[in-house]
């Protein structure tokens, strides 16, 4: 079946149970379809935006009424169907985030040995080559398009070199690519020229198709001309074809080319990273992250958003209409936000806290929570850097992945709460002034 014949199956987000854990695209829905993303589990996948939501991403799920979900087989079609929904439904918070230069496409060129190959500058590298190509895209993710070509490689072998070398290369000798750098140092080369340009165009072309027109249109090709050639008794070219159809159906279906991200790690490990980074034996199992919001100082407010296990526990959630009321001060009103924490015992304590700012917001708060002992950080956005007591700031760039995403989603989701807290007792002011 054509993969854009597939249409979207839709829950409610309360439903999210429903969604199979197997490879496909998903999309969240309210009038219309503002996200299209695919996942190797799309229950797992789905989930994960929920629980642990980006700055970006929240502002789109609090809008969420319906999840869609297209069940795909294997992840590459995946990868494909997304791009041509993206394509179709040009959902807003996919668009907005990407401009032409972040998208990828796949490229073959229209000569007698194509080359194939990955690009996201599609202008400026037909002036520069000046060689016609054809494109195939865009695509999101370009990890997962080269893992793709990559997979494709070992069914239709291709040539990927700008320019054809003296004598055959790697891929050669591990049979992913025809060669046609051989014809330079064959005596022969008239009879194999005409049977390399053959093979690069047929290959070169079966991945283009495999692009636009998905799996079954490419296995039924190849199946229509093995019979074509057995019945010209070409049986060594039909044995090959058979080969391809068996292959093709048998690497697209095993395939992992989505990498890492999908997975989500366990917590065990994450804290186990966390307590070396902050130097401690002691359990990490609950963090709060605080943010100030404010503009000039007027209708500041602050916030308080809490992670259980590295997940977001909303119930935990608290909002904070700052009472200080002389020149904007940031450091006062983190400090007066965090005496108001302390007055509530009855929220619970968390194993650390996690401040937006510098030094002298680190200094600020421990300054406020120094009878409670209590593991204290800082993150500032200027750099990305982690603030600890006593110790040099930590570059986040240069901390375990986990704890890097673990930080920025503490941080990026207070700044949230707390701006879109701040935003609510704007409006309700200009509307009393009206």
């Amino acid at each position: 079946m054509d993969l854009l014949q597939m249409k979207f199956k839709f829950v409610k987000t309360k439903n999210i149970k429903e969604l199979p854990k197997k490879p496909g695209v998903y999309c969240f829905k309210n009038n219309k379809i503002f996200y299209i993303g695919k996942a190797t589990n799309i229950r797992g996948r789905v989930k994960n935006h929920f629980q642990q939501p980006s700055f970006k991403e929240s502002i789109f799920l609090d809008k969420t009424k319906k999840i869609g979900f297209i069940y795909t087989g294997s992840e590459i079609e995946a990868l494909i169907l997304e791009t041509k929904l993206i394509k179709r439904h040009q959902p807003k918070y996919n668009v907005a985030w990407k401009d032409d230069k972040n998208y990828f496409y796949a490229g073959i060129t229209k000569e007698d040995f194509p080359q194939v190959f990955i690009t996201h500058q599609r202008k400026q590298r037909e002036i520069s080559n000046k060689r016609k190509t054809e494109y195939v895209g865009p695509f999101v993710d370009g990890k997962s398009l080269k893992r793709t070509l990559k997979v494709l490689r070992k069914v239709f072998p291709y040539r990927s070199c700008k320019n054809l070398p003296q004598k055959p290369c790697l891929w050669y000798y591990i049979e992913r690519c025809p060669a046609p750098c051989l014809i330079k140092t064959n005596l022969d080369s008239t009879m194999l020229s005409a049977v390399m340009k053959s093979e690069c165009k047929k290959n070169a072309r079966n991945v283009f198709k495999f692009f636009e027109k998905g799996k079954t249109k490419v296995l039924n090709d190849l199946k229509k001309e093995m019979k074509k050639t057995s019945r010209d008794q070409e049986f060594k070219r039909a044995a090959k074809i058979r080969d391809q159809i068996f292959d093709l159906e048998k690497v697209i279906s095993n395939a992992r080319i989505f990498g890492a991200q999908e997975k989500e790690p366990e917590y065990a490990e994450v804290e186990k990273k966390l307590k070396k980074i902050l130097k401690t034996k002691r359990a990490i199992k609950r963090t709060e992250a605080f943010d100030i919001s404010n503009i000039q100082g007027r209708e500041a407010t602050g916030s308080m958003v809490t992670f259980i296990k590295g997940k977001p526990e909303k119930t935990l959630y608290r909002k904070f209409k700052i009472r200080f009321s002389q020149k904007p001060n940031d450091i006062a009103m983190l400090k007066e936000v965090l005496y108001r924490r302390l007055q509530h015992p009855e929220w619970g304590w968390p194993d650390l806290i996690l401040i937006d700012g510098g030094k002298a917001q680190l200094n600020a708060a421990l300054e406020v929570l120094k009878s409670k002992k209590t593991l204290t950080a800082a993150v500032a956005k200027r750099k990305n850097e982690l603030f600890l007591k006593e110790r040099k700031p930590l570059l986040l760039k240069n901390l375990p992945r986990e704890i890097f995403n673990l930080i920025l989603q503490l941080r990026d989701e207070a700044h949230r709460f707390a701006v879109s807290y701040h935003r609510k007792i704007r409006k309700q002011k200009i509307l009393t002034l009206k």
